[in-house]
C-alpha cells in the first residue's frame, strides 16, 4: 500500500493521535476511518438520487426532481440545528 504525508497543525496532529489511541487504532488508521465517514459529492449526489428513486417506487410518490429541490430540506435543517446546539455547548463548556 502507498503512503503519504499529510501535514496539519501540530495540535491537530496531537488531537488526532490522542483520538486515535483511545480507538486503540493507529494515526493513520484513524485518518482512513475518518476519511470513510465523509462521502465524496459524487457519492453523496448517488444517495441523493437513489433516495428519490425509493420515494418514487417504494412510497409510490410520483415527484418530480425540480419538486423535491423545491421542498423543505428537513434531515438539513435537523442538522444544522444539531451542530447550532453542538457549538454552543462547546463554547459553553470553554
Amino acid at each position: 500500500m502507498d503512503t503519504t504525508t499529510i501535514q496539519v497543525p501540530r495540535k491537530t496532529r496531537d488531537h488526532l493521535a490522542e483520538l486515535a489511541k483511545d480507538r486503540g487504532i493507529t494515526l493513520g488508521q484513524l485518518v482512513e476511518v475518518l476519511a470513510a465517514e465523509q462521502p465524496t459529492a459524487a457519492e453523496r449526489a448517488e444517495r441523493l438520487a437513489a433516495a428519490r428513486e425509493h420515494v418514487r417506487t417504494v412510497i409510490g410518490l410520483d415527484i418530480s426532481d425540480e419538486e423535491f429541490d423545491q421542498a423543505p430540506d428537513i434531515l438539513g435543517n435537523i442538522y444544522k440545528i444539531a451542530a447550532d446546539k453542538a457549538r454552543v455547548a462547546r463554547s459553553d463548556a470553554a
